[in-house]
């Protein structure tokens, strides 16, 4: 049996709740949450430690709000006034909890379906989505990870050229795949606008959404968009329901071609715009 789980962002207790309410057994059930596993919950560093302690029956993916941990952990970005990143920066087993956080991917497939946490350009199909996804956990896993992690930051290049090489290459694989929500029909990336679906800009589409997107035939699975609330479609899942600002952790069963969600309330640990 195996579930997806949208993004836990520190909120430890939905957490448990969740696995209890789906009966969790670690010798019968795999789980793969997608991304964000820390930050604005109260719990970041406990939530860790519960994936670590789940060994294989657990995977997760990075998120933005994990590679800002990294970030700041190695004295790259400070923290936001948001941030509740201190109980792992400050944590005995700060090193393990951070290489551990290192070593997750930033897509996998899953039962048949691509996980990512955010999403992807309509010019990727999914090999090269996993491809994309190998090239940065190298770099990410590498020796070279304090030079390469300022290197991420910035909204350009904003749309994927094949020809793009080293750090703006780099970059554009780290926004579509943690950053990513509305875009210009051609693909190009808009990193301004957050909202769901009911005010969407002129001129701009949800990524899920464009004609010519190459992974069109291919189960997806994301997170990262809370605003949109959950997506539940044949070949769609949108599973960040807001569990850290107050609405619903979610997670969907997918094995042998079963779809059962199950959701648990979550209590807010921040309020948007705080």
């Amino acid at each position: 049996m195996h579930l997806l789980i949208g993004d836990l962002q520190g909120c430890l207790d939905p957490f448990e709740r969740l696995l209890a309410l789906w009966g969790f057994s670690a010798s019968r059930h795999r789980l793969t949450v997608l991304g964000d596993l820390v930050n604005r919950g109260p719990q970041s560093a406990a939530t860790l430690r519960r994936l670590m302690a789940l060994g294989s029956s657990a995977q997760a993916l990075l998120g933005n709000h994990d590679l800002h941990l990294l970030a700041v952990a190695h004295g790259v970005r400070p923290s936001h006034r948001s941030d509740t990143l201190d109980d792992v920066l400050q944590a005995p087993d700060r090193g393990d909890l951070l290489d551990w956080l290192r070593q997750r991917p930033l897509a996998l497939t899953v039962e048949g379906w691509l996980c990512v946490h955010a999403g992807v350009p309509p010019q990727w199909d999914a090999d090269q989505v996993v491809q994309h996804s190998a090239e940065l956990q190298a770099l990410l896993q590498g020796p070279a990870l304090a030079e390469f992690l300022p290197l991420m930051y910035g909204n350009e290049p904003a749309l994927w050229r094949d020809d793009l090489q080293g750090p703006q290459r780099w970059r554009f694989i780290i926004n579509a795949l943690t950053r990513m929500r509305w875009c210009a029909p051609d693909g190009t990336q808009d990193f301004q606008v957050k909202e769901g679906l009911e005010q969407a800009p002129s001129g701009l589409q949800p990524w899920f959404e464009l004609p010519q997107r190459r992974t069109r035939h291919t189960p997806m699975a994301f997170g990262h968009w809370s605003t949109l609330g959950l997506i539940n479609r044949p070949d769609l899942l949108g599973l960040d329901t807001g569990c850290v600002w107050g609405g619903a952790l979610t997670g969907v069963r997918v094995d042998g071609g079963r779809r059962e969600v199950l959701q648990v309330a979550c209590e807010a640990a921040q309020h948007p715009g705080a």
